[in-house]
């Protein structure tokens, strides 16, 4: 369902039944880590134009990683994290999942 990267890879599956006998697969939910107890690999200064995927792409190598970045600084919107030019962004050394 979910490729190994992905932050809901290591969820439990579940199965749901409706009301009309059908069954629905869901991951559970996932909840934030706290940012400050990552590891750190690197602060960031924010610039005009940054783009989380660009900065996880190259800090962390991958692009679709910008998740460790958000969940890093506390943060369930991304976008948010790059709107402020000056702001300090915590990148952190990725952690195996699971």
């Amino acid at each position: 369902m979910f490729d190994h990267t992905s932050r809901y890879f290591p969820l439990e599956t579940t199965t749901y039944t409706l009301a009309d006998g059908r069954q629905v697969s869901h991951k559970r939910r996932r909840f934030l880590p706290q940012g400050e107890s990552l590891p750190l690999l690197v602060e960031l200064i924010i610039t005009r134009g940054d783009r989380l995927d660009l900065l996880a792409a190259k800090t962390l190598g991958d692009p679709l990683q910008f998740w460790r970045i958000a969940d890093a600084n506390n943060t369930m919107h991304p976008d948010t994290l790059t709107a402020e030019p000056g702001a300090m962004l915590r990148v952190p050394v990725p952690q195996p999942q699971g």
